[in-house]
C-alpha cells in the first residue's frame, strides 16, 4: 500500500500534461513537445506509445540526446522541430487509423523526479468519401477545361487582333508611300513646267534683242533725239540773235515764243 502511494506521489511530482490531436488518414500530424533548453541545456528525451512508464518510454518510437536522433523505430516518425531550441515535437507521416491512441513524450531532466512528461491522445479520422473526391475531381477537371477553353479563346482573339493590327499598319504604310509618290510626282511636273517656261521666255527675249526691228527702233529713237536737240539749239540761237538785233535798233524787242 505504501509503495502504491509513493508511486502516485512521484507521478504527481513529475511535470505532466495531457492534450488531444486530431488527424486524417493519409495526412501528416504533429504532436507538440518542448522544454526549456536555455535553462537546462540539451537533454535526452523519447517518444513512445501508450501510458508513460516510470522510466523511459513504452514502445519507444524515437529518441534523441538533444542534438541528434539516436534511435528510431520507423522513418514515419520524424523530429522536424529545432532541437537546438528545445523543440522535440513528433511528426507522424501518412497516418492511418492504426495510429490512433495514446502517445507520450518524456524529457529526462537531471535530478530526482524531475522528468517532464506530455501525454497526447491521437484521433485519426477516416478519409473523405470517394464520391466526394470524385465530384471534386470532376469539378476540378471542368474548371480546368473551362480555363483552357478561355485561354484558347483569349489566345485566338489576341492572334486575330495582332493580325488585324499588322494588316492595318501595312495598309497605312502603303497609303503613305502612295501619297508621297503622288506629291513627289506633282512637284516634279511643276518643276519641269517651270524650267520649260523659263527656257521659252529666255529664248523669246534673246530673239527680241537680236531682232533688226528692235535695232531700227533704237537707231530711230536716237536720231529723233539728236534732231530734236539740234532744233532746240537752233531755236535758242535765233532767239539770241533777235534780242541782239533789237538792242541795236534802240529798243527792246521780245521775240515771240
Amino acid at each position: 500500500m505504501k509503495i502504491t502511494v509513493l508511486l502516485l506521489l512521484l507521478t504527481v511530482c513529475e511535470g505532466s500534461s495531457n492534450s488531444t490531436v486530431v488527424g486524417q488518414v493519409g495526412h501528416n500530424i504533429t504532436l507538440p513537445c518542448t522544454y526549456d533548453i536555455k535553462h537546462y541545456g540539451s537533454l535526452w528525451m523519447c517518444w513512445g506509445q501508450g501510458q508513460i512508464p516510470n522510466s523511459g518510454c513504452n514502445k519507444q518510437l524515437i529518441a534523441t540526446n538533444g542534438e541528434a536522433v539516436t534511435d528510431r523505430a520507423s522513418t514515419r516518425y520524424q523530429l522536424l522541430g529545432r532541437l537546438d531550441q528545445g523543440d522535440v515535437s513528433l511528426t507522424i507521416l501518412n497516418v492511418t487509423e492504426a495510429d490512433s491512441g495514446q502517445y507520450g513524450c518524456r524529457v529526462q531532466i537531471p535530478g530526482p523526479f524531475n522528468d517532464q512528461k506530455h501525454q497526447i491522445q491521437v484521433i485519426v479520422e477516416t478519409a473523405v468519401q470517394t464520391t466526394t473526391a470524385t465530384t471534386k475531381g470532376a469539378q476540378t477537371a471542368t474548371e480546368q477545361t473551362t480555363a483552357n477553353h478561355t485561354t484558347a479563346q483569349l489566345t485566338s482573339t489576341e492572334s486575330h487582333t495582332t493580325s488585324f493590327q499588322s494588316s492595318s499598319t501595312e495598309a497605312m504604310q502603303q497609303d503613305s508611300k502612295l501619297t508621297m509618290a503622288l506629291v513627289c510626282g506633282v512637284f516634279a511636273v511643276i518643276a519641269v513646267l517651270t524650267v520649260v517656261g523659263l527656257v521659252i521666255i529666255t529664248r523669246r527675249m534673246l530673239k527680241h534683242w537680236k531682232s533688226p526691228r528692235w535695232l531700227d527702233n533704237q537707231l530711230h529713237f536716237t536720231s529723233s533725239s539728236s534732231t530734236l536737240q539740234l532744233q532746240r539749239q537752233s531755236s535758242v540761237v535765233d532767239n539770241v540773235y533777235q534780242v541782239y538785233s533789237a538792242e541795236d535798233d534802240g529798243g527792246v524787242y521780245e521775240s515771240p515764243p
